[in-house]
């Protein structure tokens, strides 16, 4: 099997796009019918099946079949897995934000790790091996969640939220105003969220080739491949996510732990000042055809985006998870995680401005605009707080 450029990227597009659309139906599927915990190993199966069709041949029917198994896996794997979490901490939300920035930590514990093992086996052996890795971690990890989930979890997640609490609303009754109110503020917040991952995306896009094309990546006599600084984000956030957990949990026991909106705002000015400082690098090399920027101009810019990533995404999954009506809680985390491919689409959509507006511009301009959402959110903060109430 063989695949031209095009035709790859043809259906990676369709498949990244696709992939975020099953999560509002494994989401309503859990909500309704069979739970967050039935859905998650429902959704680890079928991953684990789509791996391994895709390292059994190298023919368009396997590849087909493998991704379409992923695709429906990560509908039922990737929404109920984070409403399983807010489940954990019903009784104690305090803890919430904390609990779901060490959760994110293991998501990019994986983020960074499985790449390098899968992409190791690939270049020694051949891509059919990496990916039967993958569905071998996903059979270990399936183990793991079943030895212990019993005697962890209780019966949190095993079955829908109206089957647990016969006291619970109908789901075909009409959400109170209280629900409304708190539906509200997570499509008001997703709103924002949008345009921060728009910007945030630029690392794999228009930042990643100004990085390979304009930065001096050379350190001691060794040139950095590019593609390792994929690997910065990850990183940083396993190395900062422990402290800034601890940080929301030391702030929580003070009373004087920022409000979600607060954090997100945060977030979205982080994000612009790493595009400040994207900026000033391509300034300093205007007009010069030999010049490269400084190396620390980006690692300095991952740093603050990373930090207002882990201000917003895990923050995000917190917010979701305390504000959803019961009933409602795995499909509006899809809707959550639904922003992503908007965002996606924004972000592809910048990046083909690059070659035509120029990096410097770009950079600027998603600065500014990051900057003054930011800075609208933090006005909106007190209205949104009181809806959340």
């Amino acid at each position: 099997m063989a695949l031209d450029p095009q035709s790859a990227n043809l259906i990676y597009g369709l498949f990244t796009g696709v992939v975020f659309f099953t999560l509002l139906i494994g989401g309503w599927i859990a909500d309704n019918y069979i739970g967050q915990r039935k859905s998650i190993s429902i959704g680890a199966f079928l991953m684990m099946m789509g791996q391994f069709a895709l390292a059994s041949s190298q023919s368009f029917f396997a590849l087909y079949l493998g991704l379409t198994l992923l695709i429906l896996g990560n509908g039922f794997f990737k929404p109920n897995i984070s409403v399983l979490v807010g489940q954990l901490y019903e009784h104690d939300r305090s803890k919430l934000d904390s609990a779901f920035t060490i959760f994110y930590m293991g998501i990019n514990l994986g983020a960074l790790f499985a790449p390098l093992v899968t992409g190791f086996l690939a270049m020694k052996y051949n891509y059919n091996i990496g990916f039967f890795s993958a569905g071998i971690g996903l059979l270990i990890g399936q183990i793991i969640y079943h030895s212990f989930s019993k005697k962890l979890l209780g019966d949190i997640g095993s079955k829908p939220k109206e089957k647990n609490n016969c006291k619970q609303t109908s789901t075909k009754e009409n959400l109170t105003d209280k629900e409304k109110q708190h539906t509200a503020v997570i499509f008001i917040i997703t709103f924002f969220v949008i345009f921060f991952f728009a910007g945030f995306e630029q690392a794999g896009s228009s930042f990643s080739l100004f990085t390979d094309e304009q930065v001096d990546r050379v350190v001691g006599g060794f040139e950095i491949p590019s593609a390792w600084f994929q690997s910065v984000n990850p990183f940083f956030i396993v190395l900062l996510a422990p402290l800034l957990s601890f940080l929301w949990k030391y702030l929580s026991g003070k009373d004087k732990e920022p409000s979600i909106p607060a954090k997100m705002a945060t977030g979205m000015i982080l994000l612009g000042g790493g595009f400040v400082l994207m900026f000033f690098a391509a300034q300093s090399i205007e007009g010069s055809e030999w010049q490269k920027a400084s190396l620390l101009w980006v690692v300095f810019a991952y740093l603050l985006h990373t930090i207002g990533e882990l201000c917003l995404s895990p923050i995000g999954l917190s917010m979701v998870s305390q504000l959803s009506p019961p009933r409602l809680a795995s499909l509006l985390m899809g809707v959550w995680f639904l922003s992503s491919f908007v965002a996606n689409l924004l972000a592809g959509y910048v990046a083909s401005l690059v070659s035509s507006v120029g990096p410097m511009d770009i950079f600027l301009m998603i600065a500014l605009v990051s900057i003054v959402l930011g800075l609208i959110l933090f006005a909106l903060t007190p209205k949104l707080k009181k809806m959340m109430e």
